[in-house]
């Protein structure tokens, strides 16, 4: 692939980002934000002593509109470029997909591989769930666990090529599958336990928050699949021009 395709799918992998960025604002500021609300509201309402006095730097008006417009789609338009990259290497070479199905596989292995895997060892909490003091080390530990992942699921992949010329394509995947879910069951068990939640935060607003955080998730990478993969189709297969000439011959007879 030359660097102008290559250049090319990285805008529109950008692009396509920043459209799944916006379909993902929507859902995390008609879901996800009401629990984040609640969060802070139950966290002020059991503080051991009053904030009142304190100056608020950024205001909660703020950062539930620009500053969640800003995280979320500076965040889509940075993978979009990254998974643009990633599917110029695995096009034609993860089978005979052509671009959209192609746009498809990839972002939902980057979905299970970067949110999934790690959120279901460390999922997310809201504002009023965590100790202040842990927070250096639990961002340390999701983080070296998206990393886990990520190493994993291209191991996986690597693995399933080199078993396919002599077991088959299908015998090879299921090994794959199978040689990741291992692996990452693995790291759950060696990775330390992180349970930071208060005896008497609602259960029911944790499931809501880590729900409304995992649709958000499935909503970006979902539309971005969607949106790059008609984009690259349109780009790599145009569609051919039509014959003006011989449909007015074709007319004309």
């Amino acid at each position: 692939m030359n660097s102008t395709t290559v250049r090319n799918l990285l805008v529109r992998g950008m692009l396509a980002g920043l459209g799944a960025g916006v379909l993902a604002l929507v859902i995390s500021y008609w879901l996800g934000e009401p629990n984040v609300d609640a969060a802070i509201g139950f966290e002020e309402a059991h503080a051991a002593h009053s904030h009142g006095d304190e100056a608020e730097l950024v205001s909660r008006s703020l950062q539930s509109t620009a500053g969640l417009a800003t995280g979320i789609l500076v965040y889509g338009v940075a993978f979009g470029g990254i998974a643009a990259l990633a599917y110029c290497c695995a096009l034609g070479r993860v089978g005979r997909f052509g671009p959209r199905p192609t746009a498809l596989l990839l972002s939902g292995c980057a979905l299970l591989a970067v949110y999934v895997v790690p959120f279901l060892k460390y999922p997310a909490n809201p504002p009023a769930v965590g100790n202040p003091d842990t927070i250096g080390e639990r961002t340390t530990l999701y983080f070296l666990m998206v990393v886990l992942s990520v190493l994993l699921a291209i191991g996986a992949t690597l693995l399933g090529k080199r078993l396919a010329p002599r077991i088959g394509t299908w015998y090879a995947t299921v090994a794959a599958v199978l040689g990741f879910a291992v692996a990452v069951g693995v790291a759950f068990a060696v990775l330390p336990v992180v349970n930071d939640v208060p005896g008497n935060f609602p259960a029911a607003l944790l499931w809501r928050f880590r729900l409304s955080a995992l649709a958000t998730q499935i909503v970006l990478w979902g539309g971005f699949g969607l949106i790059f993969g008609e984009l690259a189709h349109r780009y790599l297969r145009p569609e051919p021009a039509r014959d003006t000439v011989s449909r007015g011959v074709s007319a004309g007879q």
